[in-house]
């Protein structure tokens, strides 16, 4: 198996449980749909201590950002990798927070 590969791993959207995963689906991203269907909330990111430090847990989450960015979606972010890691080092997707969130960030 190749390792330091620079291509990001496929990222395959899995509607039905609600999550976007890596295509192994050992790496995810976790969510639920609030508000009729107009929110994201974003619950929680798993990547397996043998891949950390890869920038799965950020890809993942750029994957979720664009998706609820491409479907009219805000983002709730109740992952605390979300909140805490991801948005500060990538805060130009603060923009699609939900309204509620966009003033404690």
């Amino acid at each position: 198996m190749a390792s330091g590969g620079s291509e990001a791993p496929k990222i395959v959207w899995s509607e039905r449980v609600g999550r976007f995963e890596t295509e192994d689906k050992e790496s995810y991203l976790e969510y639920e749909l609030r508000d009729g269907g107009r929110v994201m909330d974003i619950l929680h990111t798993y990547v397996p201590r043998s891949k950390r430090g890869l920038g799965l847990a950020s890809h993942l989450c750029v994957v979720a950002f664009a998706h609820a960015q491409s479907h009219s979606l805000s983002v709730i972010p109740t992952c605390s990798y979300v909140s805490d890691t991801f948005l500060p080092r990538n805060p130009s997707w603060n923009s699609i927070l939900h309204q509620d969130l966009k003033s404690h960030i």
